[in-house]
C-alpha cells in the first residue's frame, strides 16, 4: 500500500530532482553531429527587473514544445538561455532601491558605486529568473547561458557598432528625439507608450504686425509657444492666401513670426493654421527643415522652461498654467475646448515624454528597411493571416531613424572616444592609445 501514488500532486518532492538529473545528463546540449540537421532557438532573454510572469510562462512553454519536438525528430537541437540587462528598466529599479534604502540619488553615489549596486541586482534577480526557468522544465542548454552584458556579448556589440558606423549606417547628429525628463534619457520610438488623456485645446490670437486681426491658432501645449518660429497654413486654404508671406507677433512677447504655406496643416482641423515649433515637435521639425526655420528651444532636459522670459526655470506645466492666465488677461485667448489629447509616456516611469531637438546617435533605417520590404513584395516572406502584411509594410515605410543613445550608467557604452587635446572623435572597438589626428594620448 505504501507504494501507491499520493492523492495530492506535490511537485516539490521530485520536480527539482528530475530537472537536476536532466541537466547533469547533458541531454539538453546539441551533439554537434554533422550528419544531423541543426535546429536552434535563442531564448528571448527576460529582463533582470524582477520575476517571471504568466507571459513568460506562455512564451517559455511554446519554445519548449518546439525544441522538444525537434529533438524527438532527430534534429541536433540547441536552445540558448540567457537574461537581458534591460538598461532603462533596470536602472529605474536600482535608482528607486537606492533612494528607498540609502536616501541617495545615483549622482550622489557616483558611477562606480552605482554600478556595484546594479551588478548586485543582476546577481539577485538574474539568478532568481534562471531558477524560475528551470522550475518550468525548460529544456535549454545551461552550459551556453548568456547575459547581454557578459564579455562576449559586449565585445560583439562594440564590433557591430563599429562595423555599422564604418558603413555609414550609424551616425551622430542633432535630430528630434523622445526625452524622458524623469529617467533623464533619450528613448526610441518603441519605448514610448501612446495614451489618450483628457485635455484642452486653447485658441490664441497672434496679432498681425501691421495692426490687422492676425491669425488664431489652436494648441494643446501653450508652453511651447516660446519656441514658435512660424505659423503654417495650407497653400490650398483660401482663408489665408492673403496672409502668406506676412508677419504676426507672438502674443505678449512681441517676437515677429512669419506666416508660411506648407501642405502639413489640415484645413479641416482647428482653425486650419498651425503654430510651428521645430525644436519640440517632430512634424514641426520637418516643416522647419523644409523652410529653413530656426530651431528655438524653450524646454530643457529637466522639463523646465528656457528662453521664456519671466517663466524661465518653471516646470513646463506650471508655466502652462501661468502663461495661459497671462494670455487670457491680455485678451489673446479666443476660446477653449475639452479634447482627448494623444500623449506619449515613458514606458518605464510613465512620465510624459518631451519631444526635443538633441545631439544623439542614430541608426539610419531606410537602407535597412528596404530589403525587409523587398522580401514581402517578392513573396519570399508571407504573413499568416495576411492582414499583418499591411501593418508590417506601413511600419517599415514610415519608420524614422532609430535613436540608440541612452543617458544611463547601466548598459553598453557607445564606443566613441574623444581626444581631450584636439576634440577629435574616434569610433573603435577598443580605446585608442593615441589620437590619429594630433597624436595626443588623452
Amino acid at each position: 500500500m505504501e507504494n501507491n501514488l499520493p492523492k495530492t500532486y506535490d511537485p516539490k518532492t521530485f520536480e527539482d530532482r528530475i530537472y537536476q538529473e536532466w541537466e547533469k545528463s547533458g541531454e539538453f546540449a546539441p551533439k554537434c553531429d554533422p550528419d544531423r540537421k541543426p535546429f536552434s532557438i535563442v531564448m528571448p532573454p527576460p529582463n533582470i527587473t524582477g520575476q517571471l510572469h504568466m507571459g513568460h510562462a506562455l512564451d517559455q512553454s511554446l519554445q519548449d514544445v518546439l525544441v522538444r519536438y525537434k529533438r524527438m525528430q532527430g534534429f541536433d537541437t540547441l536552445w540558448v538561455p540567457g537574461t537581458d540587462h534591460a538598461s532603462i528598466a533596470t536602472e529605474v529599479k536600482v535608482v528607486e532601491k537606492i533612494r528607498k534604502e540609502e536616501g541617495k540619488t545615483k549622482e550622489e553615489l557616483g558611477r562606480e558605486e552605482f554600478l556595484k549596486r546594479a551588478w548586485a541586482w543582476k546577481k539577485q534577480y538574474g539568478g532568481r529568473i534562471n531558477e524560475q526557468i528551470r522550475k518550468l522544465g525548460s529544456s535549454c542548454d545551461w552550459s551556453r547561458e548568456r547575459f547581454t552584458m557578459d564579455e562576449g556579448c559586449s565585445r560583439a556589440v562594440n564590433e557591430k557598432f563599429v562595423n555599422l558606423y564604418n558603413k555609414g549606417l550609424i551616425y551622430r547628429g542633432k535630430r528630434m528625439i523622445n526625452w524622458c525628463p524623469v529617467c533623464g534619457s533619450a528613448l526610441s520610438d518603441i519605448e514610448v507608450e501612446h495614451v489618450d488623456k483628457q485635455g484642452k485645446y486653447w485658441y490664441f490670437r497672434y496679432p498681425a504686425k501691421d495692426g490687422g486681426e492676425g491669425i488664431t491658432v489652436a494648441t494643446s501645449r501653450p508652453e511651447t509657444m516660446f519656441g514658435d518660429t512660424a505659423i503654417a497654413v495650407n497653400p490650398e486654404d483660401e482663408r489665408y492666401k492673403d496672409m502668406v508671406g506676412k508677419t504676426v507677433l507672438l502674443p505678449i512677447v512681441g517676437r515677429e513670426i512669419p506666416v508660411i504655406a506648407d501642405p502639413y496643416p489640415d484645413p479641416e482641423k482647428g482653425t486650419g493654421a498651425v503654430k510651428i515649433t521645430p525644436a519640440h515637435d517632430p512634424n514641426d521639425f520637418e516643416v522647419g527643415q523644409r523652410h529653413g526655420l530656426e530651431n528655438l528651444e524653450c524646454i530643457d532636459a529637466e522639463a523646465k522652461m528656457i528662453n521664456a522670459g519671466k517663466y524661465n526655470g518653471m516646470d513646463r506645466y506650471a508655466c502652462r498654467k501661468a502663461w495661459v492666465k497671462d494670455l487670457e488677461e491680455g485678451g489673446y485667448l479666443v476660446k477653449t475646448e475639452d479634447m482627448t489629447i494623444p500623449t506619449g509616456e515613458c514606458y518605464r516611469c510613465h512620465s510624459v515624454v518631451e519631444p526635443m531637438l538633441s545631439e544623439q546617435w542614430f541608426v539610419s533605417m531606410k537602407p535597412l528597411a528596404e530589403p525587409a520590404l523587398k522580401i514581402v513584395k517578392t513573396g519570399e516572406l508571407k504573413f499568416v493571416p495576411d492582414r499583418f502584411e499591411t501593418i508590417y509594410t506601413h511600419w517599415l515605410e514610415e519608420i524614422r531613424d532609430w535613436c540608440i543613445s541612452r543617458q544611463l550608467w547601466w548598459g553598453h557604452r557607445i564606443p566613441a572616444y574623444y581626444c581631450e587635446d584636439c576634440g577629435e572623435m574616434v569610433v573603435a572597438a577598443e580605446m585608442p592609445k593615441t589620437c590619429p589626428k594630433c597624436g595626443g594620448a588623452h
